[in-house]
């Protein structure tokens, strides 16, 4: 898929959200281990990283070329400072109308609205691919995420009390949440 748009930051800057391309696979890389080093909201650690650039390029070049998945960066002078992504839950007929969703922000550029910019590019390109439902699991005490989420429509469908497991502080508790786009 592909997505274009220039949004004002709260703090007035200009950032550019696009679909990532094979080109940008260092960037986006970079990106990722960087936001996952920076909170433990997110699902992984940079040690437990196994792609790389070349992987990036080549996963980013497939989500390019998919008619219903998309991987988008928000970009502030040439440099990536977030990345959100929806993708296929699966191509069984059972599951191809539900879009499971990803998104982090370098915490340098929190609370400057790239969050729910990335979070709303993401329901417009998953409605355009026709999905009838968006999901996401956030860990509970990510009351920030969470809050955000409700306010676009997502709602808690159910709770995993041990649905991460914490090298900082043990078990964290997960939130299933959905959205119907249709």
């Amino acid at each position: 898929m592909k997505y274009h748009k220039k949004i004002v930051l709260k703090d007035g800057r200009e950032c550019c959200l696009r679909n990532a391309t094979e080109k940008d696979g260092a960037a986006v890389l970079e990106n990722f281990l960087l936001t996952h080093e920076q909170t433990d909201f997110l699902l992984s650690y940079p040690d437990e990283n196994t792609k790389t650039v070349e992987s990036e390029s080549e996963f980013l070049k497939n989500k390019t070329e998919s008619f219903d998945e998309i991987e988008i960066l928000a970009e502030i002078d040439g440099k990536v400072v977030g990345l959100a992504g929806i993708g296929c839950m699966g191509r069984q007929f059972k599951l191809n109308h539900r879009a499971e969703f990803g998104v982090s922000v370098d915490k340098n550029y929190w609370r400057l609205g790239i969050g729910r910019a990335l979070t709303e590019a993401c329901i417009e390109c998953a409605r355009k691919a026709g999905y009838a439902q968006m999901e996401l699991d956030v860990i509970g005490d990510n009351t920030n995420a969470i809050s955000l989420y409700k306010s676009v429509g997502f709602v808690e469908y159910g709770r995993n009390p041990k649905g991460f497991r914490s090298r900082i502080s043990g078990f964290q508790e997960l939130i299933l949440m959905r959205l119907e786009l249709n």
